[in-house]
């Protein structure tokens, strides 16, 4: 009778421990459960918090974000143009390919990034220092035409900044024509004395030549007097300032690697499938490079002019790049947009 007793109490006690560990282990399910579920909860909030804390920023401190905006996007965008320059330097300067393999965007990063990093050195260079960014950033944000390139414009900056120059530009273009004027009658026993006189009329009427009679007088550009190396100095310190460029050291030299690189950017242009296969912004920016005025104008009005000039450009010799120095002038004096700056 005791065995038996016995043996049903132990039973008993058997189930009940297996019941208590399967409570138990039920009860550790359901608290790893409710764990996860608040992990789950918080982190979800946490990124929640974080995506909104931009916004929160922004609307606490909008001038601060908005330096900051700037700066992030700017240092990207500057940095990716750098890499592709550094790049194309060693392969224009280290290997035997030269210029004329790179691509139209490839020769227009070639071509500016120099200049804007020499103008942003100061700033990046400065506010490397401690303390200083705190002052260097939002000055810098102040004068932005100044003190930063376009990689840190808006729209609506590299839009007013481009007019600004281009006004600068056009304040030259009228010493350039009297210069080109002055030499008329010392080329009366030329046998493009007629041809050269007629255009030198339509400019001062108001009027444009064709591209196809600025071309008939490009041997003039090939020999004295418009010949790069026979230009008088206030002559060649006009055209510079009409192509942007400072007046200090090789003036000739340096205005004979600009008119070979606007040829290369112009053949370019036309290897890639010509003027049609630009985007509006591209033509726009390709007419300010080129001494057009493009704001306002429609696009078949650009991709026209754009055309002439490439007409013009495809057909100069080396020997006559002059000509190609000189053509803002002989395409773009008259222009209606133009005019619009200067009135």
């Amino acid at each position: 009778m005791s065995i038996a007793l016995f043996s049903k109490y132990r039973s008993l006690v058997k189930l009940e421990s297996s019941f208590i560990i399967k409570r138990c282990i039920s009860h550790n399910d359901a608290s790893k459960a409710r764990e996860k579920q608040i992990r789950q909860y918080v982190l979800s909030r946490y990124m929640q918090y974080v995506q909104q804390y931009a916004s929160v920023l922004e609307n606490k401190f909008p001038a601060a974000m908005r330096v900051y905006r700037v700066f992030t996007i700017g240092i990207k965008d500057f940095y990716s143009d750098l890499k592709v320059f550094l790049a194309l330097f060693h392969k224009v300067n280290l290997t035997s390919k030269g210029l004329e393999t790179l691509t139209r965007k490839e020769l227009e990063i070639y071509h500016q990034m120099p200049r804007d990093m020499i103008k942003i050195a100061p700033v990046l260079l400065l506010s490397a220092l401690p303390f200083v960014n705190y002052v260097m950033f939002p000055l810098a944000y102040m004068f932005p035409r100044n003190l930063l390139t376009s990689h840190f414009w808006s729209l609506q900056q590299r839009h007013e900044f481009a007019l600004l120059e281009h006004r600068k530009r056009l304040r030259h273009y009228k010493a350039v024509f009297r210069s080109l004027q002055w030499q008329v009658d010392g080329l009366a026993e030329n046998q493009l004395y007629a041809e050269w006189e007629h255009v030198i009329r339509l400019l001062g009427s108001g009027l444009h030549p064709t591209p196809s009679q600025v071309l008939d007088c490009q041997p003039l550009f090939g020999e004295s007097p418009y010949h790069l190396n026979c230009l008088y100095s206030s002559h060649v310190k006009e055209l510079l300032k009409i192509h942007s460029m400072h007046t200090g050291w090789r003036r000739r030299q340096r205005l004979a690697e600009r008119a070979k690189l606007i040829q290369l950017m112009d053949t370019a242009i036309c290897k890639e499938g010509g003027v049609s296969c630009l985007s509006q912004d591209e033509i726009r920016s390709a007419c300010l490079f080129r001494g057009l005025n493009p704001a306002n104008m429609k696009k078949e009005d650009m991709e026209e002019w754009l055309e002439g000039w490439l007409q013009v450009s495809q057909c100069v010799r080396k020997d006559s790049r002059s000509l190609l120095l000189h053509s803002p002038v002989l395409l773009a004096y008259n222009h209606p947009s133009n005019w619009v700056l200067l009135h």
